[in-house]
């Protein structure tokens, strides 16, 4: 996702005017620092495992266990073997009359005792089958019978009905590579990209750093892992993201789309109130931990650390870096129409309100006339300046209207409704698509709050967008929760036949608090200037109005905005049933395809970011996975020689998808190797041991970003009789200047979407041009088996790329009836 462009700036984040920032801190201390945070989280997880449930047990089972023993004693047995009577012994003697008190106590302690001992043993046990990953190298679609037995054993000790922080306690620490190994693997990833001669410098920089850095730095990393929960992702947090100091709008954000065919209603404060209200219920049953936790291939669960950020988190910038804030609750959500802010309440004696109650209150605000202040109109804007300025502003703003801006940063989340519509038209479809994506990645520039986890948006024809900003959790954390949403708006909510919510409108509701920013115009205050042309850097100068300020935000916000390219296809000839049937894994297919498109699209091969987790790992978060491989070109090369025959090609291409594969299962078993040489380059910082390679590393750029979204709740949609109730996906910026950002999504069965970005401002890159070629490229491989040669000349016959897409999109139902069915959850 954005994470790859934040990744690719990080030696510009740990550098001032051109020079580096000094890490002043010891080294020691902030391996303590990070054990410190680990063991506040873990003690709040145990805290809460006695208010939720322990695993595997309950509090329930101390209660059978206490009663046991109780039993054994009305039948003369003696379970404990004669401790009971010793801890006995021990406790005071009250008297006679309290002798029957001294042995319930007495058994009681004991069972405690048993009971904590069963615990451990269980919990010990669970973590050592949870570090055991052999399953991920079984061959694609088998499953060997000790992994059969060992999936047995997990399900097992994870007890009946687990909640989702569950597992937290028992999951593994994500271990730390060897620096031989890393450094083996990142040769072989740029071997493709690099002629000789930069090839031979990379490798000699390399043997120095294992001769000379790397042990001593190794060791250190050795014990923060020791320390910390996990040895990278606090450092990832904070170096890739908090202390970024570029804007958050296209770089640190990313965005969910809405059903891509249907609207529900065309309401806007009617599909607000049912979203919201949707939102809301996700974090009660989050609250609450009633949400399972996420099994990879329904057997391993996978770390929920991210979920406790979702609602009631702001990222608030820094001078020097950022910090999140994240409130226990939150009984409001913050709305901004037509650069007006309204606090709008979600509780009403302590109940949630209905949708309908929570539609009548966004009403009220569309219908409202009153005009925005001359400072509040354009002030979202400065959320999207570079986090120094806005660190700055934000004093002033924080001075002079600290209510309105805490019932903004301790909002449940923001939401932005916005006076034009969005979607897929007939009259233009490829064209309102990409519209569409370009309003929810960067709108106007001061119609969001880039700082909120994220920020709803709803367009005024009904249609729904999600913008979240990245450092607080990853795609899949904010996926899980958007596909609850847009299933329980449809399925399980519903609409009225006028289309309002359901229910009825309640005239005794408190109407939506206007926020007052009573913003000084004339302010002392020293602020960045953005030089003509250029949004990313900004000189200082000493501003006396706080409104020049703005001014200048969202000038670069404008810059920023206006100067990406997006671009959302989708791909409806096959999809994952047909991939499968190929006995293909589905991720590597569509890799293997980017390639083959990128290379026709530039005529060259470059380094690919693919992100895959490692929630496999306790607060683990995501690698890289180097999709660039020497076989994957050689497919590529093959695909391009006329000379070779599909049996040639269909013979590398599996040889490519093996080590895709390969690759993948390395990065999600923690030995990948960015992470790992990322922690080194910042533990060499802590150190002052400048490392020539790592720097080289660090340094290097993404052309081409990729990631799959994943559908992680299928169940709750109906595909087979409202096919068109499925979940788009989403996109993100290009990680470089000349290069592309690209999303994906299994839509259904049998369709593909994909979402592409690039800079307008590059001569290199175009959106729709390289997804022409991604159709193309699709077809290609897909005609190497015999299942799919008939795909490219029925495609042909419709039209080509553009006709055949501009009449599949013309012909799908714009605002069809929302089902009449409703899903049980």
């Amino acid at each position: 996702m954005a994470e790859a462009q934040q990744a690719s700036s990080l030696l510009s984040a740990l550098s001032s005017d051109g020079a580096e920032v000094e890490l002043t801190s010891p080294v020691w201390q902030e391996i303590y620092l990070s054990g410190l945070r680990s063991w506040k989280r873990h003690l709040w997880r145990v805290w809460n495992d006695f208010l939720t449930g322990v695993l595997p047990a309950s509090p329930l089972s101390w209660l059978f266990l206490f009663s046991a023993i109780q039993l054994a004693w009305f039948l003369q047995l003696d379970p404990s073997l004669g401790l009971t009577e010793k801890i006995k012994e021990l406790l005071p003697d009250w008297g006679g009359q309290h002798y029957q008190l001294r042995g319930l106590l007495a058994a009681a302690l004991f069972a405690s005792c048993l009971w904590g001992a069963l615990i451990f043993t269980l919990h010990v046990a669970l973590r050592l089958l949870l570090s055991h990953h052999g399953w991920l190298l079984e061959p694609h679609g088998t499953m060997s019978s000790p992994t059969k037995t060992w999936l047995a054993l997990v399900r097992i000790f994870s007890g009946r009905h687990p909640r989702l922080f569950s597992f937290q306690r028992a999951l593994p620490r994500q271990p730390v590579p060897t620096a031989q190994e890393s450094v083996r693997k990142y040769l072989e990833s740029v071997r493709p990209v690099l002629g000789d001669d930069a090839f031979d410098r990379a490798a000699a920089l390399a043997s120095d750093f294992l001769r000379l850095q790397a042990p001593r730095l190794q060791r250190y990393l050795r014990l923060k892992s020791w320390c910390a929960s996990n040895y990278v992702s606090d450092w990832w947090e904070e170096f890739v993201y908090l202390r970024s100091r570029g804007s958050l709008l296209v770089n640190s954000n990313y965005y969910l789309m809405d059903f891509l065919y249907v609207t529900p209603t065309p309401l806007q404060a009617a599909r607000a109130g049912n979203a919201a209200h949707a939102l809301l219920l996700y974090r009660h049953l989050l609250n609450q931990q009633e949400i399972p936790p996420t099994l990879l291939m329904g057997m391993r669960p996978l770390c929920s650390a991210q979920f406790e950020r979702i609602f009631n988190t702001t990222r608030v910038p820094g001078l020097e870096k950022d910090y999140l804030r994240h409130v226990q609750d939150s009984r409001h959500v913050t709305v901004l129409h037509r650069g007006r802010f309204f606090r709008v309440r979600t509780h009403f004696s302590n109940d949630l309100l209905s949708p309908r109650a929570l539609e009548q209150q966004f009403q009220q605000i569309l219908d409202d006339p009153s005009p925005a202040c001359p400072l509040e109109e354009h002030l979202a804007a400065l959320t999207a300046a570079p986090r120094s300025m806005w660190a700055q502003a934000r004093e002033l703003v924080k001075t002079h209207a600290a209510t309105a801006l805490e019932a903004v940063e301790g909002a449940a989340f923001f939401v932005s409704l916005d006076s034009e519509p969005a979607g897929l038209t007939r009259e233009d479809p490829a064209a309102s698509l990409d519209a569409y994506a370009h309003a929810l990645l960067a709108g106007r520039g001061d119609d969001r709050w880039f700082d909120k986890s994220f920020t709803l948006i709803v367009f005024s024809n009904g249609k729904l967008g999600l913008s979240v900003e990245h450092s607080w959790a990853d795609c899949p954390i904010s996926g899980h929760m958007w596909e609850f949403t847009l299933a329980t708006d449809c399925f399980q909510l519903g609409y009225a036949a006028d289309g309002h919510c359901k229910g009825q409108p309640d005239p005794t509701l408190p109407q939506p608090q206007r926020l007052q920013w009573d913003l000084p115009e004339q302010t002392h205050a020293q602020l960045y200037l953005c030089p003509e042309g250029n949004a990313s850097h900004f000189s200082y100068l000493l501003l006396w109005q706080l409104q020049p300020s703005i001014s200048l935000a969202l000038r670069g916000a404008k810059i920023l905005s206006g100067n990406i390219d997006c671009h959302v296809f989708p791909f409806p000839h096959f999809g994952k049933n047909f991939i499968k049937s190929c006995h293909v894994s589905s991720d590597s297919f569509i890799q293997l395809v980017l390639q083959l498109a990128y290379f026709r699209d530039r005529g060259q091969f470059c380094l690919t970011y693919e992100s895959a987790m490692t929630r496999l790992f306790l607060e683990g978060r995501t690698e890289t996975v180097r999709c660039c491989t020497r076989e994957a070109c050689h497919f590529v090369r093959a695909m391009e020689d006329k000379e070779k025959t599909d049996q040639q090609r269909l013979a590398l291409f599996r040889v490519a998808v093996d080590k895709h594969r390969a690759l993948l299962k390395a990065a999600m078993s923690g030995q990948g190797t960015d992470r790992h040489l990322f922690a080194l380059y910042i533990m060499s910082r802590f150190l002052h041991m400048p490392s020539p390679f790592l720097t080289q590393v660090q340094s290097q750029q993404w052309p081409l970003s990729t990631s799959q979204i994943p559908v992680q709740q299928a169940h709750m949609f109906d595909v087979h009789n409202y096919p068109d109730y499925v979940s788009s996906g989403g996109g993100f910026g290009p990680a470089s200047d000349h290069g592309y950002g690209i999303a994906y999504i299994f839509t259904g069965e049998n369709m593909i979407t994909f979402h592409i970005s690039s800079k307008k401002s590059s001569t290199e890159t175009d959106s729709q041009r390289l997804g022409q070629h991604i159709e193309d490229a699709l077809l290609d491989v897909a005609t190497l088996f015999q299942a799919g040669q008939h795909l490219k000349s029925r495609f042909m016959a419709l039209g080509g790329n553009s006709g055949y897409r501009h009449g599949f999109l013309s012909s799908k139902p714009v605002d069809p009836k929302v089902p009449t069915t409703s899903t049980n959850f």
